[in-house]
């Protein structure tokens, strides 16, 4: 589970490593939250030379891991548990350091307490989503969609299917048959790069995304297909029904329901309203 962390408006990329139970954080992301260096990662690179030099265990037990970068690719960065950081912390004089360490720790902290009440997982959600500006009503929406896309994920492992490429071509399909746009396409339109697509959805977009998402994991529970190519065929069926939601809605308003608008124009439209 990758998720982008908030520290001081700053954005820090983690990854929950469920297997062994521990987080996988973005080393140059904590360089830049404590150094503001214009150019992390030049300071991680002689920072780990150094520690190398002086035999630095910890240094050398960090593992490079394959993060979303800046361009939108998914690239290998160097990444270290609560722990090596807490190690690696004490070498890079900040002051803020120690409210780093605060924050730190509560990540941990958090992250055993959701896995003994799922439900809180749900509540933060809720909580940073109305923090940025979203409204009750889109919040409730989304936090459905994360549902309904996880009982697809869900359906997609029960077939054996692999995490990846093959789920990115089947919600490709999904994506394509209902919006008219294949999900690059769907975020060029939106002025996205690496953020979230169905953060960026108006209610409308997320309400036919999660109609095509439900619908295409009960056609596939029904029929229980055996191929990938099966599931392919499936992915379009389910897109369909929501396709065609979307092409009724279209002829009674008159309007597209796949817009530009992305989060950054309608929080801020919000705002001017108030």
């Amino acid at each position: 589970m990758s998720e982008i962390k908030i520290f001081e408006e700053k954005k820090v990329r983690t990854h929950w490593d469920s297997e062994k139970e521990q987080w996988l954080i973005s080393i140059v992301d904590i360089i830049e939250v404590l150094t503001d260096s214009p150019n992390p990662q030049v300071y991680w690179r002689v920072l780990k030379k150094r520690l190398k030099a002086e035999g630095n265990e910890t240094v050398t037990n960090c593992n490079g891991f394959k993060m979303l970068a800046p361009d939108g690719k998914m690239r290998l960065t160097d990444v270290a548990t609560t722990e090596q950081l807490f190690r690696l912390i004490q070498s890079i004089p900040s002051p803020k350091a120690e409210p780093f360490k605060l924050w730190l720790a509560q990540i941990a902290s958090e992250r055993i307490d959701e896995m003994q009440d799922p439900e809180l997982t749900i509540d933060r959600a809720l909580q940073q989503y109305l923090n940025l500006g979203y409204s009750e009503n889109w919040i409730n929406q989304r936090l459905k969609s994360i549902e309904i896309r996880k009982e697809l994920t869900d359906e997609w492992k029960r077939l054996g299917l692999k995490e990846g490429q093959q789920f990115a071509t089947l919600t490709d399909i999904i994506t394509k048959t209902w919006s008219g746009q294949t999900t690059k396409e769907y975020k060029t339109l939106k002025g996205l790069k690496k953020e979230n697509l169905r953060d960026n959805m108006t209610n409308t977009e997320l309400i036919l995304n999660m109609l095509a998402e439900a619908s295409t994991k009960d056609i596939s529970a029904a029929v229980n297909p055996e191929t990938f190519e099966e599931s392919k065929k499936i992915a379009k069926q389910g897109g369909t029904i929501a396709g065609n939601a979307r092409k009724e809605l279209e002829a009674k308003t008159g309007k597209k329901v796949v817009t530009r608008l992305n989060a950054k124009t309608f929080l801020e439209d919000k705002k001017h309203l108030k």
